[in-house]
């Protein structure tokens, strides 16, 4: 059994049959919380457990899925340009409001990292979580924190957005399709941009091109807020 488990085809077969069974279970529920890639990964996470096989094994599949999220990011680009007059129209806002956004995310966890007294460390982890992983990663780096904790906040920023972002619109009466859009984006990234696509064309062009210009952005703001907050 051995040679199959470290083989990149287990990998990438219990990451497929984990993620339809997620679609399985969201579509006869309905429920939000029982969101696809919620389900595949505590469903993953019991088979490695439950049968002690190694990440590294995992990972050896898990990685050439990986290497598809370059692409899959690109092609979240083509909403974008099917909306491209819409952005022409409200470039300033659109952009502004993006910057806005991803500024307050930063400076609202490190304000509450100091608050509930983190470890620095912990806390410049942190800053980069609303933004893609391989931009995420790299900020953390440069701002000295620990990149596989900054993934984790990714992972569960991203499912949150995903998971709560509808019903947080209609808990509030919030209807607007480009504002929806730029907040999914701007705060939880490429997982909460598949629920964007789900609720519309709009709201999936505008998430998308979120991503893009908050991970920019945060590049910039977060070593200047960390500064500005003397946070060292």
């Amino acid at each position: 059994m051995s040679w199959f488990t470290s083989s990149p085809l287990f990998g990438i077969l219990i990451s497929l049959v984990a993620f339809e069974i997620g679609l399985w279970a969201n579509k006869k529920t309905k429920q939000p919380l029982i969101n696809p890639l919620l389900i595949a990964l505590l469903l993953i996470v019991f088979i490695l457990k439950g049968f002690d096989i190694s990440l590294e094994d995992y990972n050896k599949g898990g990685q050439i899925i990986s290497f598809f999220l370059g692409p899959a990011t690109v092609a979240l680009a083509i909403p974008l340009y099917k909306n491209v007059k819409l952005l022409k129209t409200n470039a300033l806002p659109i952009i502004g409001s993006i910057i806005i956004g991803s500024s307050a995310g930063i400076v609202s966890i490190l304000l509450m990292a100091k608050l509930f007294d983190l470890d620095i460390k912990l806390g410049l982890s942190l800053a980069p979580k609303s933004i893609t992983t391989p931009i995420g990663i790299e900020v953390a780096k440069q701002l000295g924190g620990i990149p596989e904790i900054t993934v984790v906040a990714i992972i569960v920023t991203g499912l949150t957005g995903a998971i709560f972002a509808e019903s947080l619109f209609k808990l509030l009466k919030f209807n607007d399709p480009v504002a929806k859009g730029l907040a999914i984006g701007a705060s939880s990234h490429a997982l909460g941009t598949t629920k964007a696509l789900e609720m519309g064309e709009v709201e999936g062009a505008m998430s998308s091109l979120a991503i893009g210009i908050a991970g920019l952005a945060t590049v910039f703001i977060a070593p200047l807020v960390v500064w500005l907050l003397n946070y060292q």
